[in-house]
């Protein structure tokens, strides 16, 4: 994930319709999100570990609740969608998603300051 600011952070989580978070020793160490507008788009969104321990299950669990909450409060033809990051695909897969390219692709940017757009999160390093 791109860095937030504070101000964003504070106006999107209360918009969340569901989210996990797992802690360790009072800390959260993991989390992901349901946004969306609670009938016919629902968003997977802010899955995260912290990096020294990912590759433990963590985010399996996450999207385990997620998917659970997604099973019995989502109506029948509601779209569930998420972009996956990398190699996050084949986790996603476990839980019924595929990918959707060709017919539809993700398309975004980054919101700067006085509206500029900026697509620079997707260069390579």
């Amino acid at each position: 994930m791109h860095p937030k600011t504070l101000e964003a952070a504070r106006r999107a989580l209360p918009n969340t319709l569901y989210g996990v978070s797992l802690l360790r020793d009072g800390a959260v160490v993991g989390m992901g999100r349901v946004i969306g507008d609670n009938g016919c788009f629902f968003t997977i969104v802010d899955i995260a570990v912290v990096p020294e321990l990912q590759g433990r299950g963590l985010g399996n669990r996450i999207m385990a609740a997620l998917d659970a909450w997604l099973q019995s409060h989502v109506p029948e033809s509601a779209y569930v969608t998420l972009v996956a990051d990398g190699d996050a695909k084949y986790l996603y897969r476990k839980f019924g998603f595929v990918e959707s390219a060709p017919l539809a692709v993700n398309m975004e940017y980054v919101m700067g300051a006085d509206g500029a757009r900026s697509t620079d999160h997707l260069q390579k390093p």
